[in-house]
């Protein structure tokens, strides 16, 4: 009978977690399902987590002429590219910033933290963007996004807690701060500055707004652009499908097939970075 009680429990909490599992994937396996199923099932609202008379035709019509990997191209440029940037801008600020003794600290957090309160608008920035000559080029977009205040607070923060003996014997043996940062802290703050280049790559990733605005050309476009493109101007009339005009796929699909090459990447890349994430490099680095 005890055995019952405790087991009953850890079953109930079990299936709860199931069911929470189920409804956050539930979605995401619609979506597919409805990308790689046929017209007929769509319209007939058969396709739920499975797809029905499986085929490729949304996926068909969104790659065939090409420039969907033109804009996948750019994408991967200016996420890796800003990526980099960010995270090297990041680092640099942040760390100086968690020293208690560095002079003009606190004015310089209180102008960062205005940032955050209070900004300039998007016309000042447009036409700083155009004064500078960079319209129509990722510099814009690099540079008006170069860092985000939350990631470099979350950074500094981090930075402030490491034990201060670790730095101090490195000083003592003779480490320039440079030396410090690259070769003790960076190593101990894996965890942060992933989960970090997550947040930066996935902002990039799905970057819409600020491209729509500072890039016309279509050949600079990011993959979100590119695809709202190509669903907005949709023509039922060309999609490619079976000849029968019952089968011929719906725009439900091509969006759907939108959505998930759109996801796809980072889906793929989110697993390689989520160990870092709970893993406790810190721990047991300062004995005694």
């Amino acid at each position: 009978m005890t055995v019952w009680k405790e087991r009953v429990p850890r079953l109930l909490l079990y299936l709860f977690l199931g069911i929470c599992t189920f409804s956050t994937f539930f979605p995401f396996l619609n979506v597919l399902a409805v990308s790689l199923s046929s017209g007929e099932a769509i319209r007939a609202g058969y396709v739920s987590i499975w797809p029905r008379q499986f085929t490729w035709d949304a996926y068909r019509n969104l790659i065939e002429d090409g420039q969907l990997f033109i804009a996948m191209k750019n994408t991967v440029v200016m996420t890796v590219v800003g990526t980099v940037l960010n995270m090297l801008v990041t680092i640099m600020a942040a760390y100086p910033l968690s020293k208690m003794d560095l002079r003009g600290r606190g004015l310089v957090l209180g102008m960062i933290i205005f940032t955050m309160l209070f900004t300039g608008g998007l016309i000042p920035q447009f036409l700083l963007i155009k004064s500078l000559g960079l319209m129509n080029t990722y510099w814009s977009l690099w540079l008006s996004g170069l860092i985000s205040t939350y990631n470099l607070f979350v950074l500094k923060t981090f930075f402030e807690g490491l034990p201060s003996e670790l730095e101090e014997s490195a000083s003592i043996d003779g480490a320039k701060d440079w030396v410090v940062l690259v070769r003790i802290v960076l190593p101990l703050a894996l965890p942060v500055i992933a989960a970090l280049t997550l947040f930066y790559a996935v902002g990039w990733w799905n970057a819409y707004y600020n491209v729509l605005i500072f890039i016309k050309s279509s050949t600079h476009m990011s993959l979100m652009v590119k695809l709202y493109q190509m669903i907005d101007n949709l023509d039922p009339a060309l999609l490619v499908g079976d000849s029968n005009a019952n089968n011929s796929l719906p725009p439900e699909g091509v969006r759907a097939g939108a959505a998930m090459l759109a996801s796809l990447p980072i889906l793929i890349i989110y697993p390689f970075l989520q160990k870092y994430f709970v893993k406790g490099v810190l721990m047991g680095s300062v004995k005694g």
